[in-house]
C-alpha cells in the first residue's frame, strides 16, 4: 500500500511539473510576441458531498497576443465508481472505485497560420473489490491547422516518433493509427487535423515502463509544438483567414462536445465543468455546408491535410 502511495505521489509531482514547464514556455512566447497576458492559476477542491472528491489546478490564459486562449489543467480526483466511458474496453471493472490524475491542454492561437494543438497525459487506477488495483495510462497529442504546411506536420510527427522510439518500433505507427481513427469525423468524412499520436487503456509494458512512455510523450510536447508557433506567428493575415479559422474552430467544438471520450469521462464522473471545458475556443462560428473554392488554400486544407497520410 505504501509503494502504491509513493507511486501516486511521484506521478502527481511529475504532472504538476509538466504543467508548470508548459505554461512557463507559453508565457515566454507571449512575451516574445510583445504581449502581456499571463496564466491565471485557479486551484480548486471538490466540496464534500459531491460525486467526485479531489483537487486540481486550472491554468488559463486569455486575450493574449500570440494565444487567444490557452488552457492547461491538472486534476487528481477519486470516485466511487468508474463512469461508462472508462469501462468501455474494461467491462470487468464496471462499478469499481477509481483514482484518476492527468494534465490536459488545448491552445487556440490568434494567428490563423498557427495551428491549434491538444495534448493530454493521464493515469487511472481502479480498485475492484477483493482484487489488486489495476492501473493504466493514456494520452497523446494532435495538431489541427487551419492553413497547413507540410514541414510543420512532418516536424510534429517526427517528434512524436522520436519520443516513442525507446519503447518499441511499433508504438509510433500503432498510436498514429489510433489517433487517426479517434479523431476521424465519420459523419463528415474528414480528419480533425493532421493527427499525431494517441493511446488509451495502456499497461502492456508494466507500470514503470508504461509510465515512462507516458512521460516521454508529455515531455516531448514543447519540442513538437513551439518550433511551429515560432515559424508561423508573424505571418500576416486578414479577414478571410480569420473567418475560416473561426469556422474550423466550430468543427473543433463539435468534436470535443459530441465525440471526445475525455470530455465525456469528466462530465459523466461529476468532474468540474469549468475545467473540463477549458478546451473550448473563445470564439467560433458555424456555416451551412461551406465549401471552399477550388485551388484556394482553404480547399487545400481539406484535400491534403485533413486526409490520412504518412508524415514521416
Amino acid at each position: 500500500m505504501e509503494a502504491a502511495h509513493d507511486a501516486v505521489a511521484s506521478v502527481r509531482a511529475w504532472l504538476l511539473g509538466l504543467q508548470d514547464r508548459i505554461t512557463s514556455a507559453i508565457e515566454a512566447q507571449e512575451t516574445a510576441g510583445g504581449g502581456a497576458a499571463r496564466f491565471l492559476a485557479d486551484a480548486w477542491d471538490k466540496p464534500t458531498g459531491e460525486k467526485l472528491q479531489g483537487n486540481g489546478l486550472t491554468k488559463i490564459l486569455e486575450g493574449g497576443t500570440v494565444f487567444e486562449r490557452a488552457g492547461c489543467g491538472f486534476s487528481h480526483v477519486r470516485g466511487p465508481q468508474l463512469p461508462p466511458s472508462a469501462t468501455q474496453h474494461r467491462p470487468e471493472l464496471a462499478g469499481a472505485p477509481f483514482e484518476a490524475m492527468g494534465v490536459s491542454l488545448v491552445f487556440h492561437p490568434r494567428n490563423p497560420y498557427v495551428p491549434t494543438v491538444h495534448m493530454n497525459v493521464r493515469m487511472i487506477a481502479a480498485t475492484p473489490a477483493g482484487k489488486a488495483p489495476v492501473c493504466w495510462f493514456g494520452g497523446g497529442m494532435d495538431l489541427t491547422p487551419f492553413y497547413g504546411f507540410d514541414e510543420d506536420a512532418r516536424h510534429f510527427h517526427a517528434t512524436c516518433q522520436q519520443a516513442l522510439a525507446p519503447f518499441g518500433d511499433d508504438k509510433y505507427p500503432r498510436f498514429k493509427t489510433w489517433c487517426d481513427e479517434y479523431f476521424f469525423l465519420k459523419h463528415r468524412n474528414e480528419q480533425r487535423g493532421v493527427g499525431g499520436v494517441f493511446f488509451d487503456d495502456f499497461a502492456e509494458l508494466g507500470f514503470d515502463q508504461s509510465l515512462a512512455m507516458t512521460q516521454a510523450v508529455g515531455d516531448a510536447f514543447l519540442r513538437a509544438y513551439l518550433p511551429i508557433v515560432e515559424r508561423r506567428v508573424a505571418m500576416p493575415y486578414g479577414e478571410r483567414e480569420r473567418e475560416f479559422q473561426l469556422y474550423r474552430r466550430g468543427r473543433y467544438v463539435e468534436f470535443n462536445l459530441v465525440w471526445d471520450r475525455g470530455t465525456h469521462f469528466g462530465l459523466q464522473s461529476g468532474g468540474r465543468t469549468e475545467s473540463i471545458l477549458l478546451s473550448m475556443p473563445p470564439l467560433a462560428s458555424w456555416a451551412y455546408q461551406q465549401t471552399p473554392a477550388a485551388g484556394t488554400p482553404e480547399a487545400r486544407l481539406y484535400e491534403h491535410f485533413l486526409v490520412r497520410q504518412a508524415w514521416v
